[in-house]
């Protein structure tokens, strides 16, 4: 599963609901709605109001729901995600990204973290790194189904 931008935040979503995704990739996605809205007004006004059905009833719960970074052991944890994120990116903080990467490891979930500096919402300047790792990462676990490595500290 690959998600962009809001479709990031839908792949966490997703990663709560079913085990039957072998890898996920997010690329410059939302994993806090909060500082989304904080940061971003206009989101809450034209995504969130529009989008978000029980908006008007109870605005903390949606944006709670929609903040993987609050709940990462709500993961598959037998799906590893890449997080691909640029520096420069204006739409969705670079620091959800690295929050999201902190939580993620603390829960010990199999993930990989790049982060491009200089990079735009789209990473449109890495656009042949991101579509390699891409490939990579989804030829390695989903076509040759391979499994993580053990996360448990080892090595000299």
């Amino acid at each position: 599963m690959l998600g962009s931008s809001r479709g990031g935040m839908m792949t966490y979503l997703a990663l709560t609901r079913t085990d039957r995704i072998d890898a996920a990739v997010v690329l410059s996605g939302i994993s806090d709605s909060f500082d989304t809205v904080t940061r971003r007004p206009d989101m809450e006004m034209y995504v969130y109001a529009e989008l978000v059905p029980e908006w008007g009833q109870d605005r903390q719960e949606a944006l709670e729901r929609r903040s993987a970074v609050l709940w990462p052991e709500k993961l598959n944890n037998e799906t590893p995600i890449l997080l691909l994120h640029g520096s420069a990116d204006w739409r969705v903080h670079p620091t959800q990204a690295l929050r999201m990467a902190s939580a993620l490891y603390e829960v010990n979930h199999p993930f990989r973290f790049v982060f491009f500096e200089g990079g735009d919402h789209g990473l449109s300047e890495y656009q042949q790194e991101v579509n390699l790792l891409t490939r990579e990462w989804l030829d390695y676990y989903v076509r040759e189904g391979q499994r993580w490595p053990s996360l448990e500290p080892h090595g000299r």
